[in-house]
């Protein structure tokens, strides 16, 4: 009995991009992050409906969850859920540490976030993020074509199905960006790192697959070209000295 092939997508992520390499898989670095600095009562910011992510938290600590979106209240993995507009339904110090993954890059008013985030975090409490590089190409591609591309192109380039991407602002997705707002809001940057892993938006065809590894190869070979790569991974502390 002849075995059915695999699809050329999975082939080619075994040849260029194997499950031991280091560039492989983005989001076992983001848990390993998650792992190193977070704990106790968790709030995840735009936690949506079950995924991944809130099951990993919820083995860290007690996980609440809040999103813009209704859907947040499917979440299996919450031990509350709440739908929000713009301040926190929370007190203040609640919370020992808060994530989002993939949420800054929708913020409106990403000043009044990271202040959000202030309020409700116990004294040295850690939020950690992940979201996209404002200089890397999709979010350059994302930043000068209309919300409707996106929603026609976003998934059949990763050739998944999901949920329709939303509209994206790029308001806290540079390296000087997070500096500068995070010490306004009076938080201290511990860790900002830039990282490139295998490309997800070339899973449509071979030919942008292997263009993308190029890209990936080329900056990843220096430092010199780290402000260029996909996501920005951060872990930003409350300064327990500041009222």
């Amino acid at each position: 009995m002849m075995s059915t092939p695999k699809p050329w997508q999975e082939s080619y992520l075994d040849r260029f991009y194997p499950q031991t390499s280091w560039r492989r898989d983005g989001t076992r670095d983001f848990f390993q992050l998650l792992k190193e600095h977070t704990g106790g009562k968790i709030l995840e910011i735009g936690a949506g409906p079950s995924n991944d992510t809130s099951d990993y938290l919820k083995t860290l600590g007690e996980l609440h969850g809040i999103d813009v979106d209704p859907d947040v209240e499917q979440n299996r993995a919450l031990t509350t859920a709440a739908v929000f507009q713009q301040d926190f339904p929370f007190p203040d110090e609640s919370f020992d540490s808060c994530v989002s993954n993939y949420v800054c890059e929708h913020l409106d008013d990403p000043g009044k976030h990271l202040a959000e985030v202030w309020r409700v975090l116990k004294p040295s409490g850690s939020y950690t993020f992940r979201t996209p590089n404002r200089f890397h190409y999709t979010a350059l591609v994302s930043s000068v074509t209309p919300h409707s591309f996106h929603v026609k192109t976003a998934n059949r380039l990763r050739a998944i199905e999901g949920h329709d991407p939303y509209p994206t602002r790029y308001r806290l997705n540079s390296r000087s960006r997070i500096e500068e707002l995070a010490r306004e809001a009076g938080f201290k940057v511990e860790y900002l790192r830039l990282l490139e892993k295998e490309p997800s938006y070339g899973m449509s065809s071979r030919f942008l697959f292997l263009a993308f590894t190029a890209y990936e190869r080329l900056i990843n070979s220096a430092e010199l070209f780290a402000p260029l790569r996909s996501s920005l991974f951060v872990v930003l502390r409350k300064d327990a000295g500041r009222n």
